[in-house]
């Protein structure tokens, strides 16, 4: 008998609630790293186009991903030279793997898919709503 099958309705919701606010608490931490690399992708992406097309490209700009470059290097890899990972980065990407892993064996696959799906909706929703820049 699988472990979700023998608790009781209300264990089972306070390990959901526990569960949930951990998967959202490590994955915004990881995140706050994470987005880093992203969005200097697709900052790196903008900003060769706007070159091909040689249009001029502020100044700002240009030192807004230089600025991010060296925030990513600092939160993601414990020297410049991008050999080894920041500790509190590599704890935070097993952590968050091992609160999935839990996730499944108390709760189910399709309760992963639910919470990560709701936090994925979740922030999507603040981004709409952000009033600032």
């Amino acid at each position: 008998m699988k472990i979700k099958e023998q608790l009781s309705l209300d264990h089972r919701n306070l390990i959901r609630r526990y569960l949930l606010w951990a998967f959202k608490s490590t994955k915004e931490s990881f995140e706050r790293i994470e987005r880093k690399t992203t969005q200097l992708k697709v900052d790196e992406y903008i900003f060769d186009h706007l070159s091909k097309k040689k249009l001029e490209i502020p100044l700002a700009f240009k030192t807004y991903i230089a600025d991010k470059r060296k925030e990513e290097l600092k939160l993601k890899f414990v020297d410049d030279k991008k050999k080894e990972l920041h500790p509190e980065y590599v704890y935070l990407k097993n952590r968050l793997a091992a609160i999935e892993g839990a996730i499944k064996h108390f709760l189910g696959n399709k309760e992963l898919d639910r919470m990560q799906a709701l936090y994925e909706k979740e922030f999507t929703r603040r981004i709409l709503e952000a009033r600032d820049h």
